[in-house]
């Protein structure tokens, strides 16, 4: 049995649920889909307990923008929260310099895409992986997600839009509440499974999201945090946006 996470986004109360949540189900193997910083107030704690538990790590936009530059299209609320972490993370922070070296190398170590035993594991998508988003409304665009489809072999899992759920090519988007939580792999030839966000839900369930994997069922797990520490923390911080905090309590 296997857990994926994603999508962190440095709330340290969410992921310390999902990973007790995940301690209780006797799993071991984790496999963390990227982002585990950016947006949230405790990235350095975050970073530190995914290298400890996490058996896979892929490369999430907010790594990307950390170690290599924040990118044109990030918003100026993501940017000024992405400046704030990059210099709690790697720059002058009251940490060593062999500290910081090592989370940077950390970060360097995730990958950008990778499969293993028949799945691919990506971030955003198998066609970009780093920075595509593919939301509930690309299943309409046929175009959008031919091109997708066309680069899976067959079954894929990725986070990047906060939004659990799968995608076919017969029969678009679902949800995971319009399946009963769960999914049977092999219903269709191919499909692209997104696993939910653990720190900033966006499906409108403010619960910390993650999924368990078998390798026949996927099964999307909700679990209840304390909101309220999180957006005080992120209140407490100039540099990133109240908005931030107050999305979490409305799952959005």
């Amino acid at each position: 049995m296997k857990a994926f996470i994603s999508d962190i986004h440095g709330n340290l109360e969410a992921l310390r649920a999902v990973l007790d949540e995940i301690d209780s189900l006797g799993i071991k193997d984790i496999v963390c889909l990227g982002d585990v910083i950016g947006y949230g107030p405790n990235p350095k704690e975050c970073l530190e307990i995914v290298q400890s538990i996490s058996n896979l790590n892929v490369l999430g936009n907010h790594e990307e923008a950390v170690l290599y530059g924040i990118p044109p299209n990030f918003n100026m609320k993501a940017r000024r929260a992405l400046e704030w972490t990059r210099k709690v993370l790697l720059e002058d922070n009251g940490d060593s310099a062999d500290v910081k070296d090592a989370r940077r190398k950390f970060m360097e170590s995730f990958q950008i895409q990778t499969r293993v035993e028949g799945v691919t594991y990506v971030h955003g998508s198998p066609r970009q992986p780093t920075r595509e988003y593919v939301l509930p409304g690309d299943a309409q665009n046929k175009k959008k997600m031919n091109e997708i489809f066309a680069c899976l072999e067959d079954f894929c899992f990725c986070g990047h839009t906060h939004t659990p759920g799968i995608f076919t090519l017969e029969e678009g988007f679902t949800h995971p509440s319009d399946m009963f939580e769960l999914y049977m792999l092999g219903t269709h030839e191919k499909v692209l499974i997104n696993v939910g966000s653990v720190g900033q839900p966006r499906d409108g369930d403010p619960r910390a999201c993650f999924t368990t994997f078998d390798g026949d069922t996927v099964v999307w797990r909700r679990v209840e945090y304390d909101v309220e520490a999180v957006a005080k923390k992120i209140y407490e911080i100039p540099e990133i946006d109240n908005f931030e905090a107050d999305r979490l309590r409305e799952g959005r």
